[in-house]
């Protein structure tokens, strides 16, 4: 079991004048831990279940760039962009981009957006469910084909780019890693079979192992081999949480099925008591089969 830190709370001591800085040492902090992996949400507001939309957030490319400069190792990726926020293009550009500057290091999350509050607030694109996940399908085929070799024109319904022209190309081969978040169990997990590395749940639960049973159903309709794709699952830890509580969780979740964790941190303004935490995990979450 790999384990991943999210950052979804920048409610932090200091406040926005030493945010940069404590987003660099706590980044640092979790890769010198043995943490693999480092996350950002997509959104522009804060969240409800972490805090009020007043709260701190990044945006998160600008983000994962000023990350990429502050680490040497871990995987970098949003949990999970919102595929309405920016078009195809432009997204797999941006993904390419901080590859390059981390060297081979990124990876794009991406799912078919939810939150109308924000989109609402900041005058973005958010059309009906449907046509969300029919752009979310077209954003992938673009993304995929501009970190191929093809430089060919994409006419999509929703997406049309007369020149799918991406210099530099990306380091990591044979692309950026590319998770499809969400549980919908007709689109969600459909477009997982066909195209993605990797699934994301958010949260723990009894009907976790079902949603892999329907993964593996569309992976035989679409002939992909299951084995192929990397199961994950974020979860929330508050100040509560002691490190029996959450290597229990992780051995649950490794039963499951799943080979690696996010971990978001919720309510703790001081961030070493984060990495604290997941640092303590780390050696015997890797034995867990």
């Amino acid at each position: 079991m790999e384990i991943g830190l999210h950052i979804a709370d920048f409610t932090w001591d200091g406040g926005t004048a030493e945010l940069g800085q404590r987003l660099a040492d706590h980044a640092r902090a979790a890769e010198d831990a043995g943490i693999a992996r480092i996350t950002v949400m997509d959104h522009l507001f804060q969240i409800t279940g972490i805090g009020t939309p007043e709260q701190a957030m990044l945006e998160a490319y600008t983000a994962l760039g000023f990350l990429a400069a502050h680490t040497r190792k871990v995987l970098l990726h949003t949990l999970v962009t919102a595929v309405t926020y920016r078009d195809p293009g432009l997204l797999a550009k941006q993904v390419s981009t901080l590859d390059v500057l981390s060297g081979g290091r990124a990876g794009l999350g991406i799912g078919a957006a939810w939150n109308a509050e924000e989109t609402a607030g900041l005058g973005l694109l958010f059309p009906p469910v449907a046509e969300r996940f029919e752009r979310l399908e077209e954003a992938v085929q673009v993304c995929l084909q501009m970190w191929s070799a093809s430089e060919a024109p994409f006419d999509g319904r929703h997406y049309q780019l007369g020149r799918t022209l991406n210099s530099p190309p990306n380091l990591r081969s044979p692309r950026p890693y590319l998770m499809i978040g969400g549980s919908g169990e007709k689109k969600t997990l459909r477009l997982v079979a066909q195209y993605a590395d990797a699934c994301n749940f958010w949260g723990g639960g009894p009907e976790l192992p079902g949603k892999l049973d329907v993964l593996r159903g569309h992976c035989e309709a679409v002939g992909r081999d299951y084995d192929e794709i990397e199961k994950t699952v974020g979860i929330g830890v508050n100040a509560s949480v002691t490190r029996e509580d959450l290597l229990r969780t992780l051995s649950e979740l490794s039963a499951a099925g799943f080979t690696a964790t996010y971990v978001a941190a919720v309510g703790i303004t001081e961030p070493a008591k984060v990495i604290d935490l997941l640092g303590s995990v780390v050696p015997a979450a890797a034995d867990l089969a």
